[in-house]
């Protein structure tokens, strides 16, 4: 006699089911205990140096050719290309690109005159701003300090530092 319990038991949980789905059972214990890969987090945006910029050096930040905008206020270098709309080329800002914003951020002016014409010459030393005008340009200073990341310092062209070869 073949058909005795234990063997008839052996048959039923060796059975092609249940072979399948101890198999199943094992990959999903697997998949489930596997280490995981390490995560990765995203690259961030390329570090900024602070320099020292004269107005030459400042003047190729506008906007233009995919170069980022910066703009000087009181002797501070801002960089704000993340406000390119309003800064950059076409914005209602954009004569600051590259430039000097103070006296005509101060004057609340827009014209090419409130700009240093003479970029190898002195910087603007703000004289004959009212008070009413240098507050304006401080609360002007003081939004782009907390919105914009400060790149670097403003200088005169014979205050800059000599390049070293």
């Amino acid at each position: 006699m073949s058909d005795t319990p234990a063997a008839t038991q052996a048959a039923t949980i060796a059975s092609p089911i249940n072979l399948i789905l101890f198999s199943l059972l094992i990959l999903l214990v697997y998949f489930r205990l596997r280490p995981s890969p390490p995560s990765t987090l995203p690259k961030g945006p390329a570090p900024v140096v602070f320099r020292t910029f004269t107005p030459p050096t400042l003047k190729p930040y506008n906007g233009e050719k995919n170069m980022p905008v910066y703009l000087a206020v009181r002797g501070k270098v801002f960089d704000v290309t993340p406000g390119k709309n309003f800064y950059g080329p076409g914005g209602p800002y954009e004569n600051f690109a590259g430039r000097d914003a103070s006296r005509g951020l101060a004057c609340g002016s827009f014209d090419e005159d409130m700009l240093t014409k003479d970029l190898y010459g002195p910087l603007d030393d703000l004289s004959g701003l009212g008070s009413d005008e240098r507050q304006a340009m401080q609360d002007w200073e003081d939004r782009f300090a907390d919105k914009y990341l400060v790149v670097g310092k403003l200088v005169p062209v014979s205050e800059a530092p000599k390049e070293e070869s």
